[in-house]
């Protein structure tokens, strides 16, 4: 692409005769993914300053720099355009690039604290099971039909959100469903306008560490709404505190769901068990039976937001029926087989005080006996809610085991003891080796309990601060439960 096109958005009086005919080959905001001919983007972000990599682009083959301040020093032959905003930036060189790709496919946007990827993964369904291609871009990996992708953050950077969109455009790929984080709202990774649907879950304690207070937290997730055009859709959780806040803040239309009939889709007639769930849903005048293997009420709000979407884009009700009766979710609720003795164990990603509360009390309801529960909290992460955690599990749960989790940089013990500080009970105990944690929740389980690991669901490794190592919670326990018997 010429230069000149690239940042006509950005910088429309730059007619400058050598940039007339350059051509720009690629973008990059790693100097370590830079080619001959590349634009090198150059930004101070939260760990890290791409400003101190300018020079590394250049040798790789950087032309043009862009940033918000010019370096001391730049060679002759390269560019340097500087912007006010460099986040801002980002996002217009990205989808300039690649030719604007959103236009293309219709965005799902989804955030909230919790069930983004509950909710990513039902919109898939129901969009595949309709012969609508659907991708999807979130927190265990970004896919389009057969290909599946590792992701580092929920919400990637624009370059890697706007290059997955357009690949997904020329594979022709009509809907992605987009996880969208408060993280990539404040850093500007995505442009609200560019989405179709906006799904809003929830809002519970999280992030603190970075947003500093709840209502900071909730600001940054207001920013998808009030900045979406009139033409999409807002699909609101009326049953959240936080809802009415944003029905006034947004242009949008309104879709609401929920367990009450001031929603515009509910559901009632709810019937709970560890087999899943059987309810009725109300939408817009219809009225329809729903069977899902999915397990807990609190999933009922993500079928339902599932179901709005679907809905206002015209699928039909029995294929949606179809679309819910059997979802995979990696590591949310996802149950492990257990022929050793009658106790029924799962595994989920709940890493915040909220996310613990609704999985216990979703399992307290259909439990036959005791609930045991692993759990622990992540290291250099919001330390605030590490005792909200520890006193929900040992409240709700009949017995804790608390354990590590992923440690990193932080001394495992000491995450533990700020677990314990908000513990009230002495229904618990601690064991730093999650494995052996696991293992000691097997072998105090009796017929009728329920175990649950919680913290890490999906994810395939543990972190410490001088290793990583592999750990899968679900083989971990297939091999205790093969060691047991």
């Amino acid at each position: 692409m010429k230069l000149t096109k690239l940042i006509e958005d950005l910088c429309p009086a730059c007619k400058i005769k050598k940039i007339i005919n350059r051509d720009i080959k690629g973008i990059a905001l790693d100097s370590r993914k830079v080619r001959r001919d590349y634009l090198f983007i150059a930004i101070k972000g939260v760990k890290d300053d791409g400003n101190k990599y300018i020079n590394d682009a250049i040798d790789r083959g950087a032309t043009v720099i862009v940033g918000e301040s010019a370096p001391r020093f730049v060679n002759p032959k390269v560019i340097f355009l500087r912007v006010k905003d460099g986040r801002s930036a980002i996002l217009s060189l990205a989808k300039k690039y690649f030719l604007d790709p959103q236009e293309k496919i219709k965005l799902i946007g989804i955030t909230g604290t919790n069930g983004k990827t509950t909710i990513s993964y039902i919109v898939e369904k129901i969009f595949n099971e309709n012969g609508s291609n659907c991708g999807v871009i979130g927190t265990i990996n970004c896919r389009y039909q057969n290909k599946i992708m590792p992701t580092l953050n929920t919400t990637p950077n624009p370059i890697d959100i706007y290059g997955l969109l357009k690949n997904m455009v020329d594979k022709k790929v009509n809907y992605c469903a987009v996880e969208v984080t408060s993280h990539a709202l404040e850093q500007k990774r995505i442009s609200p306008g560019d989405y179709h649907y906006a799904v809003f879950t929830n809002i519970g304690w999280d992030h603190l560490d970075y947003h500093k207070n709840i209502e900071k937290y909730f600001l940054a997730k207001l920013k998808l709404f009030k900045n979406l055009k009139r033409n999409s859709f807002a699909v609101i959780n009326i049953d959240d505190k936080y809802a009415k806040r944003i029905m006034k803040s947004t242009k949008a239309r309104v879709i609401t769901y929920g367990l009450k009939k001031n929603a515009s889709i509910y559901a009632e007639d709810i019937e709970l068990s560890l087999e899943g769930l059987n309810f009725t849903v109300r939408a817009f005048g219809e009225s329809f039976l729903v069977k899902t293997n999915l397990i807990g009420t609190y999933n009922i709000y993500n079928i339902l937001a599932g179901i709005a979407v679907a809905l206002k884009e015209g699928v039909n009700i029995k294929v949606i029926k179809k679309a819910l009766r059997n979802i995979y979710v990696p590591g949310r609720l996802e149950k492990c087989e257990c022929r050793v003795k009658d106790v029924d164990i799962f595994v989920d990603f709940a890493h915040t005080e909220d996310a613990l509360r609704n999985v216990i009390l979703a399992l307290k309801k259909i439990a036959r006996k005791r609930i045991i529960v692993v759990f622990g909290c992540g290291g250099d992460r919001d330390k605030l809610k590490r005792p909200k955690m520890g006193k929900v599990v040992t409240e709700l749960a009949d017995y804790a085991i608390i354990t590590s989790d992923n440690p990193r940089t932080e001394e495992p013990l000491d995450i533990i003891n700020d677990i314990t500080r908000g513990v009230k009970k002495n229904n618990f105990h601690i064991e730093i080796n999650r494995k052996l944690a696991i293992i000691k929740a097997l072998s105090i389980s009796e017929r009728g309990d329920i175990v649950l690991v919680a913290g890490k669901g999906h994810e395939k490794c543990q972190i410490f601060k001088d290793k990583v190592i592999d750990f899968d919670d679900r083989k971990v326990i297939k091999e205790c439960l093969k060691s047991l018997n």
